[in-house]
């Protein structure tokens, strides 16, 4: 009996652990699925200004909630999407009152189409226009998991809020490293709209467009969700060096940094035998920055001297300069001895700050590295500069001797039946 007993515990013990042992992955996959689950949070505008009827005869108001109905209808089931407000509760005149008017409307989560879209109706053009404190709190809503995150931002007025100037906001959420892009778009924007907006997104390396048409506003939200949908590789917030023996050793990725004005930035990078560096260098102008720049990535060994190096420049028609560099690393002829050679990058950049702007943060800086297998000798190898040209150039010379050939015995046939007739 007994024993019975004991076998009866047994199988019963074992058939929980089995349980057990198949439930627990299924709720690991579906927190890791949640973790990576691309993230969007919609900033409205609900200010009061939102009353004007100058789109498509409707007011702004109205054209806000119909493109909202369309963009939920569409949005991906593995989106998870939120919707925030500001200058949507506060009538009043008191300044202080109306720029703490923002609030999360519906969380950032799995998408409930029917409630979000009751309560986007409930929606009144109210108050103020705190853009800047709705971005901080937007930022906090999109906090936590490692899928992609985005701000959309519909406003159709500047900020009225200052000093908390919404650009610097957008910057120092920029500094932050966490792969935050901010989306605006303007309704009916005028100059200074349009600058501020702009600013705010060049600052995340985000986009702005202006929207006067509600068709336009609802495709342009519905891309920009149907963007954070799609995979992205998120940079890895690194620091570099004053010099390369302090530098961080960097494997193949994306990374970025913050490069101070007039300031060198060193990473390391280790390449074995027989492998080849790709690296690229991208920095971006989120201010107002003076005409005629430069950006410049030098590969050093570590002992300072140059191996290789890539350059671009610019005169103000763009606010992003990249360049590149590759270097290859010689097989080595004895593996006993074949070890991995340290290469120091150091990217500039000739950026000068524009009259009155600020200098701190530097500005975002992104640095791809890539350590592949090198191009093999026989296949890959340079001669005089044409490489596998020489095959085509061949060719064509062998083409050009034949087509000679068969002209001169056309014409000598041609003459020699003139000479006949």
């Amino acid at each position: 009996m007994i024993t019975r007993t004991r076998l009866a515990t047994g199988v019963c013990a074992l058939l929980a652990a089995l349980a057990a042992g198949t439930a627990f992955p299924a709720g690991a996959v579906a927190d890791e699925t949640s973790a990576l689950a691309p993230k969007v949070d919609l900033v409205l505008d609900v200010s009061g200004s939102m009353r004007a009827r100058d789109i498509d005869g409707q007011s702004r108001m109205a054209a806000a909630k119909q493109a909202f109905n369309e963009v939920l209808d569409a949005t991906p089931e593995e989106v998870q999407l939120g919707i925030r407000t500001l200058g949507a509760n506060y009538p009043g005149d008191d300044r202080r009152t109306g720029c703490k008017d923002t609030a999360q409307l519906y969380p950032v989560g799995p998408l409930d189409r029917t409630e979000a879209k009751t309560a986007v109706a409930t929606l009144t053009p109210t108050g103020w226009t705190p853009i800047g404190p709705a971005l901080l709190k937007a930022a906090d809503d999109l906090d936590g998991g490692e899928g992609s995150k985005r701000i959309v931002l519909i406003s159709d007025g500047e900020d009225t809020c200052a000093p908390l100037d919404p650009c610097e906001v957008a910057r120092e959420i920029a500094a932050k490293g966490i792969g935050l892009t901010i989306d605006t778009l303007g309704l009916v924007p005028n100059t200074k709209m349009r600058q501020q907006l702009s600013c705010i997104a060049e600052a995340t390396g985000g986009t702005f467009t202006s929207v006067e048409h509600t068709e336009e506003l609802t495709d342009k939200v519905n891309q920009l969700v149907d963007r954070a949908a799609d995979p992205v590789v998120t940079p890895v917030a690194t620091t570099g060096a004053d010099r390369c023996a302090k530098a961080p050793t960097l494997k193949s990725g994306l990374y970025t940094d913050r490069a101070e004005f007039g300031q060198q930035r060193w990473y390391r990078v280790d390449v074995e035998p027989g492998q080849e560096l790709r690296a690229s260098v991208s920095v971006s102008a989120d201010r107002a920055v003076n005409p005629s720049y430069g950006v410049l990535l030098r590969a050093v060994t570590e002992r300072g001297r140059e191996i290789v190096r890539g350059e671009a420049a610019g005169n103000g028609r763009t606010d992003v300069m990249s360049t590149g560099l590759r270097l290859p690393k010689a097989e080595a002829e004895d593996e006993d001895t074949a070890t991995a050679e340290t290469v120091c990058l150091q990217p500039t950049h000739s950026f000068s700050a524009g009259s009155g702007v600020q200098t701190t943060p530097g500005l975002p800086l992104e640095l791809t590295i890539d350590v592949v297998d090198g191009p093999s000798q026989s296949s890959d190898v340079a001669s005089f500069g044409l490489g596998r040209g020489w095959w085509l150039l061949g060719a064509l010379i062998l083409t050009g001797f034949l087509a000679g050939l068969v002209w001169g015995w056309l014409s000598r046939w041609r003459v020699a039946v003139w000479r006949t007739n």
